[in-house]
C-alpha cells in the first residue's frame, strides 16, 4: 500500500464508483443514489408534520429548548392567522410548483428510473408541505432540502452530454427554482414565536440598552453572517462604548427564566447542567463532526488539485472544480465555525450563569458556619443534616461519585476517605468558586467540539497512516500508547498538585480580601507592611505551586512532543529497515501531513484530559459548597398573634459548633418592648440570632414566626447606595411614614447638613457617615419596614446621650412601634428601663426574665443617666432644611470605575515585558528561533532523504517539473517547501545512500526530532519563568501601591472593584499570556517568508497578496475598537457581581431577617445579565470577524489558484506558490486574530497597571527621635481646617485647641459633628489644608507616617480582628513578649477565660462586639503609647464592665495623653478635660468640672 486510496482507477466504470477523479465529478451511476438525499429530508419533514404530537411523547427532555418565548409552539410554525400576509408562502409554493413541473417534464421526455421518479415526488411533497403549513418563518429542514435539490439538479445538468436536451433544461429550471427557494428562506424571519417584538431592537437601529438584542428577530442570512452586529461596530468605531450603548441579552440568554427552571432540576451539578444544555451539546457535537470532515477533506482535495495540474492533457475545468470544491468546503467550515461559536457561547454563558446563580442562592440559604464544621452529624438531629433536602457531606475531598470514573481511575481512589472536619467556604473560596471553578466547568461546555474532534481525529489520522504504511506503523502506534501510559502517571501527580494549588489560591484570595477590607485599621496601627508580607507569602506559595503544576504540564507536553517525533521515526524504521521499502517522495509528504495531524492531536489530548480533570476538581469543589448544610426554615407560624416568640428549655450553639452558647433557655416574648441585658460576651447577640433561626438548636421546643423581621445588627450593615434606598430596602415609599421614621431616629438634623439630604450616596458599609449616623440609618430601616417584629442589637451604643434619649423616647416608645414586638439589646438600661415590658438578663448562656412588676419593684442600682450637656431638644427635633426637600440629583460617593479608551498603550506592554525580565524574553526568542530552524531542517532533511533514493539528487525545480514525479504517483505538497526553497546547499551529502544503509538517516532524523522536543521543553520552561516573574512582580508592585494609597482611594473604591482586579485580572496575568507573543512571532516569520517566496515567483501574485493584506487589515480595524470597548465593559461590569457577593456575605443575617433573598437574587441576576451581555456581544463580534476572515481566506486561496491557472506559470511553480500563498493567507489571518487576542488579554494587564498609578499617601519627611512623642507632651491644633476631598465641605473648620499632655480629654458633640475626623487627623489620615497639628512640638504632617502610627494608638469603635490566635491579634509584629501579652490580656479580659492561643475567626465573628472592643483595648494598653485615642471604645460593653475597664485603662495609661470620643456619661465623668464640637467647630472646651 503506497498511497492513500482517494478513488479507484477512473477507467473502471461501474456502480461501485461514487466519484470520477479524472473528470472531478460524480460518476453517472452515483447520480441516482445522490437523489435519495433530498427525498429523505422532505420525507422526515412530512413525518414530523403528520406524527409530530405522537413523536413528542417519546422525545427526550434534553432535546427540547430549555427556555423559549412560547414553549407550546411547534418546531414548524402553526397555521397562519387569517390576517397574516402569505407572501412568503405564495412565493415558496410558486417556485416549488415550477420545480415540480420542470422535473416531471424532464421525466416525461426520457426513460426515468425509480430514483428520478422519487426525486420528482419529493418536489411535489415539498410543495404540498408549504401549502399545508404556510410558513411565516424560515424552515431549516426545507432549506436543507432545497440546497440538496440544487446539488442534484446541478449534477444532472453537468451530464448534459449523456442525456436528452429536454432533461438538461429541466435540471436547469429545477436548479433555478431550488436556488430561488433557498434564497427566499434565507430572507425569511428566523423568529418562530408569535409573542410581541416591540422590546427587540431592529437590525440597523442604533444600539440601546432599552431593547433586547436583534438576535431575537433576525432573518436567517443575518444570523448566519452575523451582519446584525454592524450598528454596534459602527458606533464603537466612532466613540467609546458605554453600558447604555449595548443591547440587553436575548430572551434565551436572560438568567431570570434560566435560574427559575434550573433551580427546579434535581441531581448533581453536572447532571443539572447537562439537562439544561443538552440540546446545545448535541448541536455543537454535530457541528464539530462537520468541521472535522472539512478539515480532513481539504488536504485530500489539495492533493487531487496538484495531481490534476501536472497532467497537461486534462482540461482546466478539472483543477478548477477541485479548487471550487475546496472553496465550498472552506466556506462551509467558516459557517460551521460561526454556528459552533454561537451555540458554544450559548451553552457556556447559560451554564456559567446558571452555576453563578446557584452558588449565590446557596450562599443565601446556607448556615452561617464560622471556621471548621465540628462533625455536626454526630450530634445534631437527623432532620438538621438533611434540611431542605440537602445532605450534609463531610470531608475535604470531593466524593468519588462526584468526580467520575476517570478521576477515580487515575487517582487510584475507589472509596471515599473517612469523614473529617471540614472548613466552611470562606469569602476567598467563594470568590475562587465564582472566578475559577465555575469558569472551569462552564468552559468545558464551550469546548465540547474538542471532545469530538481530538479523539476521533486521532483515530482517523492513525487509520490513514495505517493505510499508507500498513503494519509498518505498528511500532509507532505502540510509542503513542506508551506515551499515554506515561502521561497517566504524570497526570495522577498533577491532579494532586492541582488540588493543593486551588486550595492555595483560596488562601491567597482570602488573606488578600481580609487585607483589603482591613487596610484602614492596619494602617492606623502601622501594621500594613507586616500583613503585606503575609499576603506576599501566600502569593509566593501559590506561585510555587503554579510552577510545580506548570512543570508537570510541561513534562506532559514534552512526552507527547517526543512521542509524536518518535512515532514517524519508528514508522519509517519499520517501513524501510524491517519491511525493506524505499522511502519515496510520494510516500513521505502525504505521511508528513498525516504525522502533523497526528502530532497536533497527540499534543492536545493530554491538555484536554488535564482540563477535564481540572473541571472535575472544580465540579467537586462546587458540589462540596452545595452540600454545606442550609439554614433550617421555621415552619409556618400557627401560634396566637400576641405571642410571636416562645422558647421552652432550648439549647443553642453557633452553626457547625458543638459547644452550647445558650443553655436551657425558656422565654416568651410578647408584644411591646423586651430589653435584653447582660455583661459583655454573655450571649445577648446569640439570643437574637436564635430568634432569627440562625443558630443550631440542640434541644427543647421553640415557636418562632416564619415572617419578615426588622433586624438591626450590632455592626450596622449598609449598602453602597443612597441613604433613602438603604432605609427603604426595597419597601414602597410612603412619604408620611418615611418622614416620621427619619424624625423618630433623629436623622433630620444630619440629613439637613448633606447637600442632597437623604438622596446622598454613601460608600460600602456606610463610608461617609459617622458611627452614630450608620446606627440610626440601620435602625430606621428596621423601623420603617412593615415587619411586626423588630430585633435591635444595641443600636444606642454609638449615639451620644441626648440623641440616645431622644431615640428611646420618640422611636422605642413612639407610635411607630405600637402593636409591634420589639426586642432590644442594650447596655444603657437607664434609658429604656421605664418603657420596657420585660427584661431578659443573659448570664453565662442562661436567661432570667424580669416582668414589668419586677422592673418597677427593682432598685436602680446604677442610677439614672443624667445629661452633662444641655443640648436643646429643638435642634434634635427640627425638620430637615429646604435643601433636603429640594435635592434631586445625588452626588455619588463611589466614583465610576475608570475605563481606558481605544487601544492598549505600548507602555502597558512594556510594563509586562519588563516584569518578565528582559533576559528571559531574549532567551525565549533565541530558543524559538532554534525551534523554528529545527522544524525547517526536518522538512529539508526528509526531502533530501526521499531524493537520495534516486542516484541523481533532485533540485527543487526538477521536483516541480512538468509531468509526474519519478515514482509515477501523485504527491501531496507540504508547506515546508516554503522553507526548503531557501536551502542552497546540502550538508547531508556525506550520509551514505539510504538504499545501502538507512540507519544513519534514521539516527539523524531521530536527533532532529529529539532536538525539537528539547527546544520545545526549554521554550515552555522559559515561558513558565516569564509568567512567574511577571505575575510575582506585578502583584507585589500592585499590593505595595494599594497598601500605601491615600485613604480617599479606599473611600471611593469598593472592595469588590479591588478584588475584581486582584482576582480576575491577576488571573489573566498568571495565565500563559506570554504564549501570545510566541504565536505572533511564528506568524510574523511565516508571513515574511511567504511574501519572499511569492515575490520571487511572480510579481502578479505579490500584488494580489498585498491587496489581500490590505483587505484583511481593513476588516480587522473595523473590529478592533468595538472589541476593546466591550472587553473593558465586561471587566468593569464584573465588579458589581463580586461586590454583591461580598456585601451579601457580610450582611447575610440582615438580608435573611428581612426576607430579602429574592430581591438580592434579582439584583444579582441583573448584574449577571449585564456582564454576560458584554461577554456575549464581544464573542458575537469575534464571530463577525471569524466569518469574514475565514471567507476571505477561502476566496483568496481560490482567487490565487485561478490566477495561477490562467497565467504562464509552470505547474511545479504553481504548486509551490499555492502552498506559499496558503501559508501567507493563514499567517495574515492568524496575525490579525492573535493581535486582537493579545489586545484583549492585555486589557487585564492594563487594569492591573492602572493600580500602579493610584495616588500614594505622602510618607513624611521627618524621622522623629526614638523617644518621640514623650509622655506628657501636649497635642495642639492651630487653626486647622480639614476636608476629605477638594470638592467636599470641610469636616473641621479652623480648629484651635490644646489638649494637655498626660490628661484624659473627652471629645463630645452630636453624631456627625466631626469627632471621629478630629481623632483620625492625629494619625495623618486626613491632613490640614490650612493650619497645623503639633504633637510634642512637631508638625505631624511632616513626620514619617509609619513612625507616627506605630507611636500613636487609635482604638476604633468597630475594631477589626484577624483569623488566628489572640496573640496574633494583640501583637502581630511580635514587638512584645508572650509574658507581657498574657499579663495585659489577663488584666483586661480575665473573666472570659481567654489565653494567647484562643482562636479568633476572621473579623472576630466568633466574638461579640463588646468582646472585640476588649481585644482592641488590650492592644492599646499593651502598646502604652504616649498618645492614645479611644473612639467610643467601650460603647458595646456593659456599664459595670465599662467602669472596670476604664479604671484599668486609667491605671495602665496614667502617663499617656488619652483622647476619648465619649457618648456615655460615665466616660465624660471619667475625663479631666472636654472639647465640645458642633458642625466641625469647637463650641466650647475646658475642665469637665466646669460643665
Amino acid at each position: 500500500m503506497n498511497q492513500i486510496p482517494l478513488s479507484h482507477d477512473a477507467d473502471q466504470r461501474h456502480c461501485g464508483h461514487f466519484w470520477d477523479p479524472d473528470n472531478a465529478w460524480l460518476s453517472p451511476c452515483a447520480l441516482p443514489y445522490f437523489a435519495i438525499a433530498p427525498t429523505s429530508v422532505v420525507l422526515l419533514i412530512a413525518v414530523h408534520h403528520l406524527f409530530g404530537p405522537l413523536l413528542r411523547r417519546w422525545r427526550p427532555k434534553w432535546t427540547l429548548p430549555f427556555v423559549s418565548e412560547d414553549e407550546q409552539q411547534e418546531e414548524l410554525p402553526q397555521e397562519e392567522p387569517k390576517n397574516h400576509p402569505l407572501h412568503w408562502t405564495i412565493t415558496l409554493f410558486g417556485f416549488s410548483t415550477i420545480g415540480f413541473f420542470a422535473e416531471a417534464w424532464g421525466c416525461l421526455y426520457s426513460n426515468p428510473n425509480v430514483f428520478e421518479i422519487i426525486f420528482v415526488t419529493s418536489w411535489a411533497t415539498a410543495a404540498a408541505l408549504i401549502a399545508a403549513k404556510r410558513p411565516r418563518s424560515c424552515s431549516i429542514p426545507l432549506l436543507a432540502y432545497f440546497i440538496l435539490a440544487l446539488a442534484v439538479d446541478l449534477s444532472g445538468a453537468a451530464q448534459a452530454d449523456t442525456s436528452p436536451r429536454s432533461k438538461a433544461v429541466a435540471h436547469y429550471v429545477g436548479a433555478s427554482a431550488a436556488l430561488l427557494n433557498a434564497f427566499i428562506i434565507l430572507l425569511m424571519p428566523f423568529r418562530t414565536s408569535s409573542t410581541p417584538i416591540f422590546e427587540i431592537s431592529t437590525v440597523g437601529q442604533t444600539p440601546n440598552s432599552d431593547f433586547r438584542s436583534p438576535e431575537d428577530n433576525l432573518r436567517l442570512w443575518q444570523f448566519l453572517t452575523v451582519s446584525w452586529m454592524q450598528p454596534l461596530i459602527a458606533l464603537g468605531r466612532n466613540r467609546q462604548l458605554h453600558e447604555r450603548d449595548v443591547w440587553l441579552l436575548g430572551f434565551e440568554f436572560q438568567h431570570h427564566r434560566l435560574h427559575e427552571k434550573f433551580r427546579r432540576l434535581k441531581g448533581s451539578v453536572l447532571a443539572r447542567t447537562l439537562r439544561a444544555n443538552g440540546l446545545d451539546v448535541f448541536i455543537i457535537s454535530t457541528i464539530a463532526i462537520v468541521q472535522m470532515f472539512c478539515d480532513f477533506s481539504t488536504p485530500v482535495l489539495l492533493q487531487q488539485l496538484l495531481k490534476s495540474m501536472q497532467d497537461p492533457t486534462k482540461p482546466k475545468r478539472v483543477p478548477l472544480t477541485y479548487a471550487f470544491l475546496s472553496l465550498v468546503l472552506r466556506l462551509v467550515a467558516a459557517q460551521s465555525q460561526v454556528l459552533n461559536l454561537w451555540y458554544g457561547r450559548r451553552c457556556y454563558e447559560r451554564s456559567r450563569g446558571e452555576m453563578v446563580m446557584m452558588v449565590y442562592e446557596k450562599a443565601l440559604s446556607r448556615k452561617n458556619i464560622l471556621g471548621t464544621h465540628e462533625k455536626a452529624g454526630e450530634v445534631l438531629n437527623e432532620e438538621d443534616d438533611t434540611a431542605n433536602g440537602d445532605t450534609v457531606t463531610h470531608g475535604a475531598e470531593p466524593s468519588p461519585g462526584k468526580l467520575g470514573l476517570w478521576h477515580r481511575l487515575i487517582s487510584g481512589k475507589s472509596k471515599p476517605k473517612p469523614n473529617k472536619a471540614k472548613e466552611a467556604a470562606s469569602l476567598g473560596k467563594i470568590f475562587n468558586l465564582l472566578r475559577g471553578d465555575v469558569y472551569d466547568v462552564a468552559q468545558r461546555y464551550w469546548e465540547i467540539d474538542s471532545l469530538i474532534d481530538k479523539p476521533l481525529g486521532l483515530i482517523i489520522a492513525v487509520v490513514l497512516v495505517w493505510t499508507l504504511f500498513g503494519p509498518s506503523c505498528f511500532l509507532g502506534i505502540l510509542s503513542v500508547l506508551a506515551a499515554q501510559a506515561a502521561n497517566a502517571v504524570v497526570t495522577k501527580i498533577l491532579l494532586r498538585y492541582e488540588h493543593i494549588k486551588r486550595a492555595a489560591t483560596d488562601v491567597r484570595l482570602q488573606i488578600t480580601s481580609q487585607f483589603v477590607e482591613a487596610i484602614r485599621h492596619l494602617r492606623w496601627y502601622g501594621w500594613q507592611d507586616h500583613w503585606l508580607r503575609q499576603v506576599m507569602d501566600a502569593r509566593q506559595h501559590e506561585l510555587n505551586l503554579r510552577i510545580t503544576t506548570g512543570l508537570w504540564n510541561i513534562l506532559i507536553t514534552f512526552i507527547n512532543t517526543f512521542a509524536s517525533g518518535v512515532f514517524p521515526v519508528l514508522a519509517l524504521y519499520s517501513y524501510t529497515v524491517l519491511a525493506g521499502h524505499e522511502l519515496r517522495i510520494d510516500i513521505i509528504f502525504p505521511a508528513l501531513q498525516l504525522f502533523s495531524m497526528l502530532e497536533v492531536r497527540l499534543r492536545e489530548i493530554p491538555s484536554l484530559i488535564t482540563t477535564l480533570i481540572n473541571a472535575s476538581i472544580a465540579l467537586g469543589r462546587i458540589e462540596d459548597f452545595m452540600s454545606e448544610p442550609d439554614k433550617i426554615q421555621n415552619p409556618a407560624d400557627t401560634s396566637t398573634e400576641h405571642i410571636p416568640f416562645h422558647l421552652d428549655s432550648c439549647t443553642y450553639a453557633w452553626p457547625g459548633k458543638l459547644t452550647p452558647v445558650l443553655k436551657d433557655v425558656s422565654v416568651t416574648i410578647p408584644k411591646g418592648l423586651t430589653v435584653i441585658s447582660g455583661k459583655v460576651g454573655a450571649g445577648k447577640t446569640a439570643f437574637l440570632q436564635s430568634l432569627l433561626g440562625e443558630l443550631d438548636q440542640f434541644g427543647g421546643s421553640s415557636r418562632i414566626p416564619n415572617e419578615m423581621v426588622g433586624y438591626c445588627a450590632q455592626t450596622p450593615w449598609l449598602q453602597s447606595m443612597s441613604i433613602r434606598d438603604n432605609i427603604l430596602f426595597s419597601s414602597p415609599y410612603q412619604e408620611q411614614r418615611y418622614k416620621k421614621t427619619l424624625e423618630a431616629c433623629a436623622l433630620l438634623p444630619d440629613l439637613s447638613r448633606f447637600k442632597h439630604g437623604d438622596l446622598t450616596f454613601i460608600g460600602e458599609n456606610g463610608i461617609g457617615l459617622s458611627g452614630g449616623q450608620k446606627a440610626r440609618v440601620a435602625l430606621a430601616r428596621a423601623v420603617y419596614s412593615a415587619s411586626k417584629v423588630l430585633l435591635l442589637d444595641d443600636p444606642l451604643s454609638a449615639l451620644d446621650h441626648n440623641t440616645a434619649q431622644f431615640v428611646a423616647r420618640k422611636c422605642l416608645a413612639g407610635p411607630l412601634v405600637q402593636d409591634r414586638t420589639v426586642v432590644l439589646v442594650t447596655h444603657r438600661m437607664a434609658l429604656v428601663r421605664g418603657i420596657a415590658g420585660q427584661i431578659v438578663n443573659i448570664h453565662d448562656g442562661n436567661a432570667t426574665v424580669y416582668d414589668k412588676s419586677a422592673i418597677e419593684a427593682s432598685t436602680n442600682d446604677t442610677g439614672a443617666e443624667t445629661s452633662l450637656i444641655d443640648w436643646s431638644e429643638s435642634e434634635t427635633e427640627q425638620d430637615a432644611s429646604s435643601e433636603e426637600e429640594a435635592s434631586a440629583v445625588p452626588d455619588k460617593f463611589i466614583e465610576e470605575e475608570h475605563r481606558a479608551e481605544w487601544g492598549v498603550k505600548a507602555r502597558v506592554y512594556w510594563s509586562y515585558i519588563r516584569a518578565g525580565k528582559y533576559r528571559w524574553w531574549l532567551s525565549l526568542v533565541l530558543v524559538l528561533t532554534a525551534y523554528r530552524l529545527a522544524a525547517v531542517g526536518q522538512s529539508w532533511f526528509l526531502k533530501g532523504w526521499g531524493e537520495a533514493y534516486n542516484q541523481i539528487p533532485l533540485t527543487l525545480n526538477d521536483f516541480f517539473a512538468w509531468g509526474k514525479p519519478p515514482s509515477g504517483h501523485a504527491f501531496l505538497a507540504s508547506a515546508s517547501y516554503v522553507d526548503s526553497h531557501f536551502m542552497s546547499w546540502n550538508p547531508i551529502d556525506r550520509l551514505p545512500p539510504p538504499s545501502d544503509d538507512v540507519r544513519p538517516w534514521l539516527w539523524a532524523f531521530f536527533c532532529i526530532v529529539s532536538f525539537q522536543a528539547a527546544t520545545l521543553l526549554l521554550s515552555q520552561s522559559l515561558m513558565l519563568v516569564i509568567v512567574y516573574c511577571a505575575g510575582k512582580t506585578l502583584f507585589r508592585q500592585v499590593m505595595t501601591r494599594v497598601s500605601h494609597a491615600t485613604f480617599r482611594f479606599f473611600d471611593v473604591t469598593p472592595v469588590g472593584r479591588l478584588m475584581n482586579r486582584l482576582t480576575s485580572d491577576i488571573g489573566v496575568v498568571d495565565g500563559n499570556i506570554s504564549s501570545q507573543f510566541q504565536t505572533i512571532a511564528f506568524y510574523t516569520i511565516t508571513w515574511i517568508s511567504s511574501i519572499l517566496v511569492i515575490a520571487t515567483a511572480t510579481p502578479t501574485f505579490l500584488a494580489f497578496s498585498l491587496l489581500l493584506t490590505v483587505v484583511f487589515v481593513l476588516v480587522f480595524l473595523r473590529f478592533l475598537p468595538t472589541s476593546q470597548s466591550l472587553r473593558r465593559l465586561e471587566m468593569v461590569s464584573l465588579t458589581p457581581l463580586l461586590s454583591n457577593f461580598g456585601e451579601l456575605l457580610h450582611g447575610l443575617t440582615t438580608v435573611r431577617a428581612f426576607r430579602a433573598e429574592e430581591r438580592f437574587q434579582d439584583r444579582v441576576i441583573s448584574v449577571v445579565d449585564k456582564f454576560q451581555g458584554m461577554d456575549h456581544f464581544y464573542w458575537s463580534l469575534q464571530a463577525w470577524l471569524m466569518y469574514r476572515f475565514e471567507s476571505l481566506s477561502a476566496l483568496s486561496t481560490f482567487g490565487l489558484t485561478v490566477l495561477a491557472l490562467y497565467t504562464d506559470t509552470t505547474p511545479g511553480l504553481i504548486a509551490f506558490v499555492l502552498i506559499a500563498a496558503n501559508s501567507f493567507v493563514q499567517s495574515t489571518h492568524g496575525l490579525c486574530k492573535q493581535y486582537g487576542q493579545l489586545q484583549m488579554d492585555f486589557v487585564s494587564v492594563e487594569r492591573v497597571d492602572e493600580l500602579l498609578h493610584v495616588e500614594e499617601e505622602p510618607p513624611g519627611t521627618i524621622e522623629p527621635p526614638a523617644a518621640w512623642p514623650t509622655y506628657g507632651s501636649d497635642v495642639v491644633f492651630e487653626n486647622a481646617t480639614m476636608r476629605y476631598a477638594p470638592h467636599l465641605e470641610p469636616s473641621l473648620r479652623d480648629i484651635t485647641l490644646r489638649i494637655p499632655g498626660g490628661s484624659t480629654t473627652a471629645i463630645i458633640g452630636r453624631t456627625g459633628s466631626g469627632k471621629s475626623t478630629l481623632a483620625v487627623s492625629l494619625l495623618s489620615v486626613i491632613r490640614p489644608e490650612s493650619g497645623r497639628i503639633l504633637i510634642d512640638n512637631i508638625n505631624i504632617a511632616d513626620v514619617s507616617t509609619q513612625a507616627l502610627r506605630t507611636r500613636v494608638t487609635f482604638v476604633a469603635q468597630d475594631p477589626v480582628l484577624f483569623p488566628g490566635s489572640i496573640r496574633l491579634n494583640l501583637d502581630p509584629t511580635s514587638d512584645f513578649s508572650d509574658r507581657q501579652c498574657a499579663e495585659v490580656l489577663d488584666r483586661l479580659c480575665g473573666r472570659h477565660g481567654w489565653n494567647l492561643k484562643t482562636h479568633i475567626e476572621a473579623g472576630g465573628k466568633n466574638l461579640s462586639q463588646g468582646q472585640r472592643q476588649l481585644i482592641a483595648l488590650t492592644r492599646a494598653v499593651l502598646r502604652r503609647s504616649a498618645v492614645v485615642i479611644l473612639d467610643e471604645a467601650t460603647a458595646s460593653i456593659d456599664h459595670e464592665t465599662s467602669l472596670e475597664i476604664q479604671q484599668i485603662v486609667r491605671e495602665e495609661l496614667e502617663l499617656s495623653t488619652v483622647i476619648t470620643i465619649a457618648h456615655r456619661v460615665e466616660a465624660v465623668k471619667d475625663a479631666e478635660y472636654f472639647v465640645e464640637l458642633e458642625q466641625g467647630r469647637v463650641l466650647r472646651e475646658g475642665r469637665v468640672g466646669e460643665l
